[in-house]
């Protein structure tokens, strides 16, 4: 999992960064209650965005509730809900075959920790399966189609972050048919593909190193996985690109009470990370602080 899709808390009034730790803490009780207490250890960012974005703009009911952060004093958090249990569902699907692909592409001593969280998320993938079996499918033929492309090590960008992009897409066909459906879906695609390219360039030095399959070291020719000013600026590009196709689908709809978390989100946020990964500093800390809402370029 990635966890790069998070809002900008410190741009947020306070009544609204609570809003969003109350779905942020509903996420991982879902996560226990539906697919056992490891699932809770893949809780992120990316799917507590997902698990607002398929509230349809309503808060859930709130409640307080103890756990592992607060054993002794309850916290309020947003209690059961449709939204958060395909949230849920889908996290652990998505964190399985992550884990499953992780074994395939490592030695026995690398691929034990793989081993151990497929191990681990086993059996709460198999209700979270049997839940979803459709989401389960499709993670499945485009985790394989990624893993086909790692093979051929494809210079295309499009071609991996597609794969990548229908997954999440997949998330919004269990919202009920019509506009939301195809809003999110569109939405759902390029943040996919926003994800994917991001992930890509944080380990960019990781994987010129190791070996490993990253389509920029052989889509722009990269040495010791450096930058060139112009591989930069082309991506850089490409990357703002699809920020601003979700924004596009974002804009259809009115997410109601959860519009300033996800305004704050589309137009800051992806924004921050984007240039905190392309200039090393992403893993170091939090990205700068931005005051601007409008939508800004990762350069």
């Amino acid at each position: 999992m990635f966890g790069y899709v998070r809002p900008p808390l410190d741009l947020l009034p306070p009544e609204e960064q609570e809003r969003f730790r109350r779905a942020y803490c509903g996420l991982c009780h879902t996560l226990r209650r539906r697919c056992g207490l490891p699932a809770q250890f893949i809780l992120n960012y990316d799917f507590t965005f997902l698990a607002i974005l398929l509230s349809g703009g309503e808060e859930p009911e709130t409640r307080c509730e103890r756990c592992v952060a607060s054993p002794l004093k309850k916290r309020a958090c947003c209690g059961e809900y449709p939204a958060l249990d395909l949230a849920a569902d889908e996290s652990v699907i998505l964190a399985y075959w992550q884990a499953r692909d992780g074994v395939a592409d490592h030695g026995f001593w690398k691929g034990l920790k793989y081993r151990a969280a497929a191990l681990a998320l086993r059996g709460g993938y198999r209700k979270a399966a049997a839940a979803r079996p459709e989401f389960d499918r499709v993670t499945r033929e485009q985790l394989g189609r990624l893993a086909e492309l790692e093979r051929e090590k494809s210079p295309s960008l499009d071609a991996p972050a597609d794969a990548f992009a229908q997954i999440l897409a997949a998330a919004a066909d269990e919202a009920e048919d019509g506009p939301l459906r195809r809003i999110l879906h569109q939405l759902l695609y390029h943040l996919g593909r926003w994800v994917y390219l991001t992930d890509a360039a944080d380990d960019l030095k990781e994987d010129a190193h190791s070996g490993n399959y990253n389509p920029l070291i052989y889509r722009y020719g990269l040495n010791d996985g450096a930058w060139t000013p112009e591989s930069r600026d082309a991506f850089t590009k490409t990357l703002d690109h699809s920020v601003r196709l979700l924004a596009t689908a974002y804009e259809l709809w009115d997410f109601g009470c959860w519009t300033p978390i996800l305004e704050q989100t589309v137009y800051t946020g992806l924004f921050q990370v984007g240039k905190a990964v392309l200039s090393g500093t992403y893993r170091a800390g939090k990205p700068a602080r931005k005051k601007d809402r409008k939508v800004e370029e990762t350069t």
